[in-house]
């Protein structure tokens, strides 16, 4: 990624109902975000929301392709970019990286991970609901915390 390029990423709980509002709302964040400067979508890969917004970042790619949007997806471990894991949805991606160190527990690692993510963010777009112990709802305070421009759709 260069210096220059903005980012966004995007989480949400692992399970969401799509509607098409929901699809509707999330077009016009991303188009926002895309007008406002975002190239580069990081993308973790776990959540029907995460598919919803890569399906409309590649959408908007295939049709506007002098934007140079890029879709990257992150790994929480190291050792998955030599071997995916088996839960891994492949998909077309610009590139794949680590933004952290790998720490073996699974869990603590997507947590890292997420917040890597989001430390190299300009907008960060959420599906997060208040919920103690939501991967989504964790990264949604520590993203508060940094005061990030955030998106959530599950509040709009």
């Amino acid at each position: 990624m260069s210096k220059t390029e903005k980012v966004c990423s995007c989480f949400g709980h692992f399970t969401v109902e799509i509607t098409d509002e929901l699809r509707a709302r999330t077009r016009e964040e991303i188009d926002k975000a895309v007008a406002g400067g975002v190239r580069v979508f990081l993308f973790g890969g776990r959540s029907d929301f995460d598919d919803l917004v890569y399906d409309i970042v590649s959408e908007k790619k295939a049709k506007e392709a002098q934007l140079g949007l890029k879709r990257i997806f992150c790994f929480p471990l190291d050792k998955q970019l030599r071997r995916p894991p088996p839960w891994f949805r492949q998909k077309e991606y610009e590139g794949y990286e680590c933004p952290c160190k790998d720490f073996g527990w699974w869990y603590t690692a997507i947590y890292y991970r997420n917040c890597a993510m989001i430390d190299q963010s300009d907008v960060v777009l959420f599906y997060a609901e208040e919920r103690a112990n939501s991967g989504a709802y964790k990264a949604y305070m520590y993203a508060a915390r940094l005061h990030k421009c955030i998106i959530n759709l599950a509040c709009v």
